[in-house]
C-alpha cells in the first residue's frame, strides 16, 4: 500500500492535471520521434505514454525517424551514408537500406501499439494504427554540383485522408519515406516531414521528443520561445548541433504557419511527454506564435484567481482583506499575470491625479514564481502604466516587504508625503511603512 504522504501528492497532481485533460481531449498532436527511441528500453514506457494519450481523447499523428536503423543496414553492407552540405546522399543501394530499416521500424512500432496484455499499462486497449503514402515527395535535386539521389523534401501532404483516418480514432503512423506521382522513393527528413504535416493538417501542437540536450541550456535554460526568439537565437548561436538548429528552425515555421504549439521534450525524460503535456511549466522547451505567458487589465472573470492569490496573504496579515464585492468594483485598477490561462500574478494601480501620484498596491506573485523575476515583471508594467498616466512618483504601503521595494529605488518616506485622500485613509492599527519611488 503506497504511503499516506505518497497517496495524497497522486491526488494532487491528478486534480492539476484535470485542466490539460480537458483542454486536450479531441485537440490533434503530431508526435515525433527518431529511431533511437524505437532501439531503446524504455520504448514500452512511451507506448504507454501514447495509448495514454489516446485514451484520453486526443487525435495522434505519429513521425518515426530512423536514423540508427538505417546506419546499421548500411553497416551490415560494408556501405556507408554520405553526406554534403550537411544533407544525405542517397544513391539506389543506400535507398534499398532505407527502405528495410524503415519497414522494420515502422512494423516494430505498429506491433508495440497492439499489445494488451493483462496487468499492463495497455490492458484492454484496442488500438488502430494507420499508416499510407499521405507525403508526396520531390527530388532535392543537384547542389553544388552535388546529386543528392534520393534525398528528398516535401511536396504535399494528404491531409483529407489523415484527417479522415483520424475522425475514425486511428493513430496515423507516418514514415520519413515521401513518393512521386511516377513511383519513385524517396529519404526524407522526419522533422521536416512531421512539421509538414502538422501546418496541412492544422494540428493543435508539434512535439518533438528530441535526442538533443543542448537546446534548452543554450537557450538559458528558457523554456518558452517565440518565433521572433529563435531568429535572434540563431543568429548569436555557438556550438549547436545541426539536428537542433533544425528543430528549431522547424519550429519556428510551424508557429508561424498555424501550429499553435511546438515542444521539444528530452526523450530520456521518463514520462516526460506527459509531464510536458499535464503540468503548468512542462519540462521541455516551448515554441508559440504569441507569447505563453503576458500582463494584461484584469477583468471580472479573473477575480476568482485574484482571490486565490492574495487570500494566504491577508491571512498572514500582509495584504488588507479586500471581498469580492471590492474586488469587483476595483477590477479596473488591477493587471494579473497570466501563465497558460492560470492567474500566477497581480498589482494594482490606484491614481491620485490631482497630485501626480498613484499608490501600488496588491502585487502578489503565485509562490512557486516567487523566484523567477515575475514581482519584477510585474512593478516595470506598472511603473510603465503610471507614466503613461503622467503619475510621477509611485507609492506602497507595507508592513513586511519594505526591503523588496528599497531595493528597487523605494525609499523611505512619512506619512504627510502622501495625497491628502490617502492619508485619510490611513489604517494606524497597520502601522504600515511607507515608500515612494521618483519615476
Amino acid at each position: 500500500m503506497p504511503a499516506k504522504n505518497s497517496n495524497n501528492s497522486f491526488i494532487e497532481w491528478f486534480r492539476a492535471s484535470s485542466p490539460y485533460i480537458h483542454a486536450h481531449r479531441g485537440k490533434t498532436f503530431v508526435i515525433a520521434f527518431d529511431g533511437d527511441a524505437v532501439a531503446s528500453e524504455s520504448f514500452t514506457n512511451l507506448i504507454h505514454d501514447i495509448a495514454l494519450l489516446q485514451g484520453l481523447g486526443i487525435r495522434l499523428v505519429l513521425v518515426h525517424g530512423a536514423r540508427p536503423q538505417i546506419e546499421q543496414h548500411l553497416h551490415d553492407r560494408h556501405l556507408q551514408m554520405q553526406y554534403a552540405n550537411g544533407l544525405r546522399i542517397t544513391d539506389d543501394e543506400t535507398l534499398l537500406s532505407v527502405k528495410q530499416a524503415v519497414g522494420l521500424v515502422r512494423l516494430e512500432i505498429e506491433s508495440q501499439l497492439s499489445l494488451g496484455l493483462a496487468n499492463s499499462p495497455m490492458a484492454g486497449t484496442r488500438i488502430r494504427v494507420a499508416s499510407g503514402n499521405f507525403v508526396t515527395a520531390k527530388p532535392i535535386g543537384v547542389l553544388d554540383g552535388i546529386d543528392h539521389g534520393h534525398t528528398g523534401e516535401v511536396r504535399r501532404v494528404d491531409f483529407q485522408a489523415i484527417n479522415s483516418l483520424l475522425n475514425n480514432d486511428n493513430i496515423v503512423l507516418i514514415s520519413p519515406l515521401g513518393y512521386s506521382p511516377t513511383g519513385e522513393v524517396f529519404n526524407l527528413s522526419s522533422l521536416d516531414v512531421a512539421s509538414n504535416v502538422a501546418i496541412k493538417i492544422n494540428a493543435d501542437k508539434l512535439i518533438y521528443l528530441s535526442e538533443q540536450k543542448d537546446i534548452k541550456r543554450r537557450v538559458n535554460n528558457s523554456n518558452h520561445l517565440t518565433p521572433a526568439d529563435i531568429e535572434q537565437f540563431m543568429k548569436r548561436r555557438r556550438n549547436l548541433s545541426q539536428t537542433s538548429a533544425h528543430m528549431l528552425l522547424n519550429a519556428a515555421s510551424a508557429c508561424r504557419s498555424g501550429v499553435r504549439r511546438v515542444h521539444m521534450v528530452d526523450r530520456l525524460i521518463d514520462g516526460g511527454l506527459l509531464k510536458e503535456l499535464f503540468t503548468r511549466d512542462g519540462c521541455g522547451l516551448m515554441v508559440t506564435a504569441e507569447a505563453y505567458e503576458i500582463i494584461r487589465k484584469a477583468q471580472t472573470d479573473d477575480i476568482t484567481g485574484i482571490i486565490e492569490l492574495i487570500t494566504p496573504l491577508e491571512q498572514k496579515g500582509v495584504l488588507v482583506k479586500r471581498s469580492r464585492d471590492i474586488l469587483e468594483t476595483e477590477v479596473d485598477n488591477f493587471v494579473v499575470l497570466e501563465r497558460d490561462h492560470a492567474i500566477i500574478g497581480c498589482a494594482a494601480l490606484y491614481p491620485f491625479r490631482d497630485d501626480a501620484m498613484a499608490e501600488l498596491a496588491c502585487i502578489v506573485v503565485h509562490p512557486d514564481y516567487q523566484y523567477a523575476g515575475k514581482g519584477d515583471n510585474l512593478l516595470q508594467f506598472m511603473e510603465s502604466c503610471a507614466k503613461q498616466l503622467n503619475i510621477k512618483q509611485m507609492f506602497v504601503l507595507t508592513t513586511q516587504t519594505l526591503n523588496w521595494f528599497q531595493e528597487r529605488g523605494f525609499k523611505r518616506s512619512e506619512l504627510d508625503t502622501l495625497p491628502q485622500k490617502r492619508r485619510e485613509l490611513y489604517n494606524y492599527q497597520r502601522n504600515s511603512k511607507i515608500a515612494i519611488k521618483t519615476l
